[in-house]
């Protein structure tokens, strides 16, 4: 069998090349870059606990590379290809999302690595958005935007061709690793002539500007990328005090002693010149879509507290939504519901944790003694420690948000439409991973592995 490139290291290094692509793209996105890394500089200076705790779990080391991704695509065909390729980069479908009840033809799954080594290693995400051609009402223009992306390709047959030898040589060839990149990397590609004329353009532009977005180009280019921030609201401010056009509220729950799931802000999409089908090189039309956006993640929740977490969301959003003046007020009072320390958030059963050994409960296995067999005896005797496991995904309400507030704020639908995972899963080829599985799994195994330790079983 040929050697093949490990696909964390894949990942990483398709994650920097897609960084650099779109950095060249948009430069803006570069100043983003730079913000956060000065915001996360000062932020762990300021809260040495914090720096020892990411350096203790290892997760240190992925805050400067970490960032997720978004594309669209318009048929079944390019998501199963997709799904193929982020295999290939040890990245799988985590989650559904159904947009649609947001006013967002699309749903969407989020991959992502699976294994905490692996996120540690490389965290890269790209959340991926089928268009719901059934979601356009006028039929004539269903029929046209269907024709359209059945006539397009997004990926070359040599990237096909790299596909098949990879999966059947259980990765991607080292001597291929550079080709595959080079190959993938274009599928992303910002391409501004538009496969479609300007009248087309148009008709897809007033059904949904995102309809445009997914039907009018060649491929699924990245419409952003976002690096991590662990403060938020700084990030909002240096971001308005450096004259970036940033969205007026920040999506997610307020600001919080213990951040729960995921808060996220941007900048204002861009217009950008395109060319439209059959025009002059000198005629020039605007496209707007792709922004830069930025995002802190707190503790994942368990079912039980995501039910919370919707509740006190909206009860917040009532009638208005986030559009309301006092919208942040009220997102604090309604927020006030919800327990703000993690020992309340574990002993509730609201957040998920990670159990591990502390210097107490490793001195005690190295001496050979033996605990007991229930483990809030090892808090309460400070055997063992809790650590708020990191949340990895996404939250509907927040995406649509930030994809309403960039489609120039008046972009509203109302759709009757229903959630449609199975369909959904068969244009993927697969079925998605359930995420409150792997965070379970993944508390259920750090509580097993502190079990063995202190029970003497593996001694």
């Amino acid at each position: 069998m040929s050697e093949y490139v490990p696909a964390s290291d894949l990942r990483a290094a398709f994650s920097d090349a897609m960084s650099e692509m779109y950095r060249r793209e948009v430069p803006l996105y570069g100043d983003l870059i730079d913000l956060v890394a000065a915001i996360n500089s000062k932020f762990l200076v300021d809260n040495q606990y914090i720096r020892a705790e990411l350096e203790c779990s290892g997760e240190m080391a992925r805050l400067d590379v970490e960032r997720h991704g978004a594309i669209r695509v318009g048929r079944a065909e390019e998501l199963s290809a997709l799904r193929r390729i982020f295999a290939l980069m040890g990245m799988y479908p985590v989650g559904y999302y159904d947009l649609s009840v947001a006013g967002v033809p699309v749903h969407s799954t989020a991959f992502r690595p699976v294994e905490p080594a692996a996120l540690n290693a490389s965290p890269f995400r790209i959340f991926t958005s089928l268009l719901r051609l059934e979601l356009i009402e006028d039929e004539a223009l269903r029929e046209t935007a269907g024709r359209i992306l059945a006539g397009r390709r997004i990926m070359s047959d040599r990237v096909m061709e790299i596909i098949e030898i990879s999966e059947k040589n259980g990765g991607v060839p080292v001597d291929l690793q550079t080709e595959f990149l080079r190959e993938v990397l274009d599928i992303f590609r910002w391409h501004p002539e538009a496969i479609v004329d300007r009248e087309t353009y148009r008709q897809l532009h007033d059904a949904h500007r995102l309809i445009a977005d997914v039907v009018s180009f060649k491929g699924p280019h990245i419409n952003h990328l976002t690096p991590s921030v662990l403060d938020i609201d700084a990030a909002q401010q240096e971001m308005k005090q450096r004259g970036i056009r940033a969205k007026s509220v920040i999506e997610g729950p307020p600001r919080r002693a213990v951040p729960i799931l995921l808060r996220q802000t941007s900048f204002t999409a861009l217009e950008e010149p395109v060319r439209f089908l059959g025009e002059a090189a000198g005629e020039k039309g605007v496209h707007t879509a792709r922004f830069g956006e930025i995002e802190q993640r707190g503790v994942a929740l368990t079912p039980k507290g995501r039910r919370l977490y919707d509740q006190c969301l909206a009860e917040a959003r009532g009638v208005s939504g986030a559009a309301a003046e006092d919208y942040e007020e009220r997102l604090a009072q309604a927020f006030a519901t919800f327990p703000d320390d993690a020992a309340t958030l574990r002993r509730e059963g609201l957040a998920y944790f990670r159990y591990v050994l502390t210097e107490k409960g490793l001195k005690s296995t190295e001496q050979g003694q033996t605990g007991s067999e229930q483990s809030q005896n090892w808090l309460d005797e400070g055997l063992i420690r809790a650590k708020p496991i990191l949340y990895e995904d996404f939250l509907p309400v927040s995406a649509a948000g930030i994809f309403q507030s960039n489609l120039g704020g008046a972009e509203q639908r109302h759709y009757d439409a229903q959630s449609s995972q199975d369909r959904f899963e068969a244009a993927l080829g697969t079925s998605v991973y359930d995420p409150f599985a792997l965070y379970q799994q993944a508390q259920d195994d750090s509580l097993a592995q502190a079990r063995r330790l202190l029970t003497g079983e593996e001694r």
